[in-house]
């Protein structure tokens, strides 16, 4: 901040070297016309340049007054881009910032257009002061012909020499009117000498307005120099986005291969639903087999109540992934939204940028303008010279014939009245020698105001010196405060790589968590060979059945044989028929309701079948999500174009801030402590997201989108876990004994009710 301060400060100083350099050619210009009205003897050209005068008076007055127009609304806008800076730099809110820049900006354009009008005003002016000058040549003409005329009067004087009573009287008229005419000349001259001195001001002015512009350039250099590696740090973060780019495709590739993957889950969900139609099918003739199985009963119900649970924590999961894949749906809205309205940011600020672009252009043309009428000034001050210097040299030749021609008259005199002319020349000569006592004392005055004059100059001098001097400090200060700044953006730098490495350990963090998905297949694998052991286990218990099934085929052709020897028992083993018989009618009482149960399972099943087809139909939402990537990448090229130009931008806006066009802004600065600079608010008026920020918000979207596809593809994998399972399910639930088990089991029924 300070070296902005000293910036304000130099164009204070330039801006009042300029109004000072305004205020003496308008002077010398008025001083010139007034030496115009004085040797003009024609009462015409008087009105004409009184006229002029007025004329040139208000044009001076109107440019003073757009002057200070403009000049205020200068100071406006740098108030308002002082504000914007402090704005920048707290980081408020981009579309007030975007508004405040408009604002700018169409101020700076109607400063620039009326400083043209101004520009044009002050050529028009330009030509007047030529007219002026002109006007100026011509009076010196009409001066060298009243010369012509006063010797033509002294030929007068020598040819009427015998009439020497009316020629005294001529002669007394004629020295009064010589007197006039010295007193004219002295003051003309007086007037020549103070236009000479201003000139000499003006030439000292404009190498003191050369020394400046050379340092200007040198801070100009400077600029284009940080501009330069403000050029490669946007390069490095253009680099950043180009592998955030690689890394959206590479997820893209990978969300391609989990739908072909989800298409086969879908192929294999189809099969899985040709065989519940099976099973459903079968289910008439496992009715009949069921009452082989009661025995077995009691672990069916065991495994039906796991089955219940497992859906049941299915129904939980599928809901929290409805949840989850809602809350992606609105953290995916939310990007957008913050997407757009950087967008939107970055393309008023690249207008803004385009516009300060123009304005630069605009003060360098000025600059150069400016430079070719010092250069102009510089000429017209050596032409007059040479005219001041020929001047001189008349004065003195037409001193020289007036004295002749008063020698020639005293001559006369002597002639015509010796002893009168002795009297008329001892008077004469006392009044010579005290017009010669004045003009001697006038040219010690002359002397002594040249003294204090040249005694001013050089107390201005050695004041200018100081100012160097004090200026030389300030840029060294300068340079001090740019090495400060490179310090800091190193800084900067160290920052961006601590990121970097967190980016990476992030990385290593997710590998890792893939390697423990990795150990949970394992894991399931191993559930899996587990509930194999047990299918296997079940069906070495059907074969055990199967043997005893036919122990007991063996047992009936026993008792057949041995029906003679049991016949007495018969009373007995009806008895035990009756209470089998009704243990029979309670097993089919709980086989009913049992096959209740079964029913309720297939409702459960399709309740199932319906939450995936909504998940299907959420995955093909999502599937045309990815659909749009392309769109998100067009939309990633054109932020980055947008920040591009938003860094040109910011480059402008510093330049601006080295090389401020507010002249006045250093009288409130000057108000202000320099320490406690960092006290000072100012109201704001908006804000514009700098480079680094946006930059940053690039890098926490596209974090969020890394998290939310992971995410993504987790649930994925928990719904193909539940879907292993149900199908792992099914194909224990048809290992089980179907309607074969139980036809066999009606038959013994029947040889068992036959006996």
């Amino acid at each position: 901040m300070a070296a902005l301060l000293k910036s304000h400060e130099n164009e204070k100083k330039l801006m009042k070297r300029c109004r000072e350099l305004k205020a003496d050619i308008l002077s010398n210009s008025v001083r010139i016309q007034h030496v115009n009205k004085i040797s003009s003897d024609n009462p015409a050209n008087i009105s004409k340049l009184k006229k002029e005068l007025e004329y040139a008076r208000g044009l001076v007055f109107a440019a003073d007054a757009k002057e200070n127009q403009v000049k205020d609304r200068i100071k406006i806008i740098k108030e308002n881009i002082a504000t914007l800076s402090k704005v920048i730099e707290k980081g408020e809110s981009d579309e007030i910032g975007a508004n405040a820049v408009a604002e700018v900006t169409k101020n700076l354009e109607e400063v620039t257009r009326e400083k043209v009008e101004q520009e044009a005003e002050n050529a028009g002016i330009r030509k007047e002061i030529d007219s002026t000058k002109e006007q100026i040549n011509t009076l010196q003409d009409e001066i060298v012909q009243a010369q012509q005329k006063i010797a033509e009067l002294g030929k007068d004087i020598q040819n009427k020499s015998s009439e020497a009573q009316r020629e005294l009287r001529k002669k007394e008229r004629m020295e009064r009117e010589l007197n006039e005419v010295r007193e004219k000349f002295e003051s003309k001259q007086s007037e020549i000498q103070a236009v000479n001195y201003a000139i000499e001001n003006l030439q000292k002015d404009l190498e003191k307005r050369q020394e400046e512009n050379q340092a200007l350039q040198v801070t100009n250099e400077q600029s284009f120099r940080k501009l330069q590696l403000s050029e490669a740090k946007l390069a490095e973060a253009q680099e950043k986005l180009d592998a955030q780019t690689n890394l959206t495709e590479s997820l893209r590739m990978e969300n391609e291969a989990r739908l072909v993957e989800v298409k086969q889950r879908e192929e294999e969900v189809n099969a899985i639903k040709s065989e519940n139609d099976k099973l459903i099918n079968q289910n008439d003739s496992s009715n009949k087999r069921l009452q082989e199985i009661e025995e077995k009963k009691q672990e069916l119900e065991q495994t039906r109540s796991k089955i219940r649970e497992s859906i049941g924590a299915i129904e939980r999961e599928i809901l929290e992934t409805r949840k989850a894949m809602k809350r992606d749906r609105k953290v995916c809205e939310d990007l957008t939204r913050q997407r757009d309205v950087l967008s939107k940011s970055l393309f008023k600020v690249q207008t803004q940028a385009a516009k300060q672009a123009d304005i630069l252009k605009i003060h360098e043309q000025s600059k150069q303008n400016l430079e070719q009428e010092i250069s102009n000034y510089s000429q017209e001050t050596e032409t007059q010279k040479d005219m001041i210097g020929m001047l001189e040299k008349e004065r003195d030749h037409y001193l020289k014939e007036a004295s002749c021609y008063t020698q020639k008259v005293l001559a006369l005199m002597e002639e015509v009245k010796y002893h009168e002319m002795e009297i008329f020349d001892n008077k004469k000569k006392i009044a010579e020698a005290q017009t010669k006592l004045k003009q001697q004392e006038n040219l010690y005055e002359a002397v002594k105001s040249d003294r204090n004059l040249y005694s001013k100059n050089l107390i201005e001098a050695q004041e200018e010196i100081t100012e160097l001097k004090r200026k030389l400090s300030i840029m060294t200060q300068k340079i001090a405060q740019l090495k400060d700044e490179v310090a800091c953006k190193d800084i900067l730098m160290v920052q961006e790589t601590a990121e970097c490495k967190k980016v990476s350990q992030e990385w290593n963090n997710l590998q890792r968590e893939l390697e423990k998905m990795k150990e949970l297949t394992i894991k399931n694998k191993t559930f899996m060979e587990a509930q194999k052991k047990e299918e296997k286990r079940l069906v070495t218990r059907i074969q055990e059945a199967e043997t005893e099934h036919s122990k007991y085929k063996k047992v009936l052709s026993e008792a057949i044989n041995d029906k003679n020897v049991l016949e007495v028992q018969l009373a007995r083993r009806n008895d035990e028929l009756v209470e089998v018989h009704e243990k029979i009618c309670l097993l089919e009482n709980e086989l009913i309701n049992g096959e209740k149960e079964y029913a309720n399972v297939l409702n459960n099943l399709k309740i199932v079948r319906d939450d995936i087809g909504r998940c299907r139909k959420e995955k093909a939402l999502l599937q045309a999500d990815l659909a749009q990537m392309e769109d998100l990448k067009r939309e990633v090229i054109q932020a980055e174009k947008e920040l591009r130009q938003e860094e040109v931008r910011c480059k402008v806006l510093e330049d601006e801030l080295q090389i401020p066009i507010n002249v006045h802004r250093w009288r409130q600065l000057e108000m202000c402590n320099l320490e406690d600079w960092n006290n000072v608010e100012f109201q704001p008026g908006g804000s514009d997201p700098t480079t680094l920020e946006m930059i940053k918000k690039i890098h926490t979207l596209q974090k969020r989108l890394l998290n939310k596809t992971e995410e993504v593809v987790q649930k994925e994998l928990q719904i193909e876990e539940k879907e292993r399972f149900y199908v792992e399910l099914k194909q224990t639930l048809a290992r089980k004994p179907g309607p074969e088990v139980a036809e066999q089991m009606f038959i013994y029924q029947s040889t068992l009710r036959e006996r």
